[in-house]
């Protein structure tokens, strides 16, 4: 799931990006993570006590550390906030099977989230706007890739050692592809659509950026009109042999014909990636395979119920075309959280804005979903970005607090390291790419690696394969964050 997107500056840009009033009187510097590169020599030439803003790193450490979670299938419990807004406790760490959201669908909103509030701090002066884009689409050329060769099918991951696509299923989008798609778009409003105001007045501060919001607004609409417009009519997919009494992959007919449909088979999602993208590349294990209709062990996978639909068979890709223009959304909510620290320099202001901002965005995603949009993250509906986008904002408010107000730093200095990395860490970690590697490495037969081994012996040794399983998890997160504080110590942060 997600990057640590580091813009590379020429060398006379950089420079502080806020100037703050610490409570003792004393003006000190607040530079974000994204320029954490900066010379040793040139961090020196700052007056003051020179302070990083040290919050985005811990947001995104506990984004990532999150994601390493997700090794606890079975492990009890996690949280569904039902479309009626019903709470329940489902037994495991896993998504919504479609409509609601769990602590999981909070994981891709936060990091684009984070990606939009760096982006506002790293571009607050860009000399060249054509040199700054063409840096910015050479490092989405690089990230794009990242993601076909780590979810498109070249790597297969922990327990299946083998590596390899078939280029015809490749799948084409994923989590780091949305990633840089959310960066290109927010990028280029944030570059060629902020007015050159200056910020002394919230009347100044909309004349600055009321552009960017048209143009988020724009895109919602497209998302609105297409979602609830576009007719979907019947489609065909390949059904898989190996989970049907037949004696081949043949041909399913899904019946549709409606307009607006929120339903796995028949919504506008689901239909443009499938004529864009062609069924071979779209994500053959979809979410709501794990729904009552297509799961005995709703909402975890499981066999399919006696006489269910045919689309339970269907491929469906989470990131696809349509949802991923609400995802730019959510970086572009990052931006306005980005300005609110760049043109503010009272903490309390901006904790209070920032705040305001969020709870705004959690109440409208309540509304919406009483009046009819429910959450849901495959779909990545109006409602699930206004719930998500407002989590991460009052999430990010409470650290920046804690962290950079209060200045407890000591408590979350291993999830500073691990953030300030992000994106080795997700591709070493979360990806399997690591876990793997040291698993191709056995005595005698290939389960005696130390991966598993290190997994079983913990749960010989609590007895238990549940609390086994997740202390190994904590004992891996405790790893990547070290690791962390290793290239942090040696100055080494990972740039696309």
């Amino acid at each position: 799931m997600p990057a640590q997107i580091v813009i590379e500056e020429e060398q006379q840009q950089q420079q502080p990006l806020l100037h703050s009033t610490t409570t003792g009187g004393t003006e000190e510097e607040v530079v974000t993570s994204s320029l954490s590169n900066e010379p040793d020599a040139l961090k020196r030439k700052f007056i003051g006590s020179n302070q990083r803003l040290l919050s985005i790193d811990v947001f995104r450490g506990l984004t990532v550390a999150y994601i390493l979670m997700h090794l606890l299938d079975d492990f009890p419990p996690y949280w569904l906030i039902e479309s009626n807004g019903v709470i329940k406790a489902f037994p495991s760490i896993n998504h919504a099977p479609w409509f609601g959201v769990t602590i999981a669908d909070f994981v891709m909103p936060f990091f684009l989230f984070g990606v939009g509030v760096s982006i506002s701090l790293v571009f607050k002066k860009a000399s060249s706007k054509s040199l700054v884009i063409k840096k910015v689409v050479l490092r989405t050329v690089k990230l794009f890739p990242l993601g076909l060769f780590l979810q498109g099918g070249y790597f297969h991951g922990r327990n299946n050692l083998a590596y390899g696509v078939a280029v015809a299923k490749i799948r084409w989008l994923g989590v780091l592809q949305r990633i840089s798609t959310g960066y290109l778009l927010a990028t280029i409003t944030e570059i060629w659509l902020v007015r050159n105001v200056m910020v002394d007045s919230p009347t100044a501060f909309v004349q600055k950026y009321y552009i960017q919001w048209i143009v988020a607004t724009l895109l919602l609409s497209l998302y609105m009109c297409l979602f609830y417009g576009l007719y979907v009519p019947n489609w065909e997919f390949q059904s898989p042999s190996l989970t049907l009494s037949t004696n081949g992959p043949h041909t399913q007919i899904v019946h549709c014909g409606v307009r607006g449909s929120l339903e796995p088979p028949c919504n506008a999602v689901g239909y443009i990636d499938g004529y864009f993208l062609g069924e071979q590349h779209l994500y053959r294990h979809p979410v709501y395979r794990r729904t009552k209709d297509c799961s005995v062990n709703s909402p975890d996978f499981g066999p399919l119920p006696p006489h269910s639909p045919e689309w339970c068979l269907a491929p469906f890709d989470p990131e696809g075309i349509l949802s991923s223009l609400m995802a730019v959304l959510t970086c572009i909510v990052g931006l306005h959280f980005g300005h609110i620290l760049l043109h503010h320099k009272c903490q309390m202001h901006r904790v209070v804005l920032w705040s305001m901002s969020s709870f705004a965005l959690l109440f409208s995603g309540f509304v919406l979903q009483l009046l009819g949009i429910p959450f849901s993250k495959p779909l990545y509906t109006l409602s699930y970005m206004c719930i998500t986008a407002g989590a991460s904002g009052l999430f990010l408010t409470i650290i920046f607090y804690i962290v950079d107000v209060k200045h407890f730093r000591k408590p979350v200095v291993l999830l500073h390291w691990m953030g300030m990395n992000a994106l080795i860490i997700y591709a070493l970690a979360a990806c399997d790419i690591f876990p793997a590697a040291v698993q191709g490495f056995y005595w005698r037969s290939p389960e005696n690696n130390l991966v598993d081994g290190l997994e079983s012996l913990l749960q010989s040794v609590l007895h238990s394969s549940k609390w086994g399983t997740l202390v190994f998890v904590l004992l891996e997160i405790l790893f990547w964050c070290l690791v962390g504080g290793f290239l942090h110590m040696k100055g080494i942060y990972i740039k696309l």
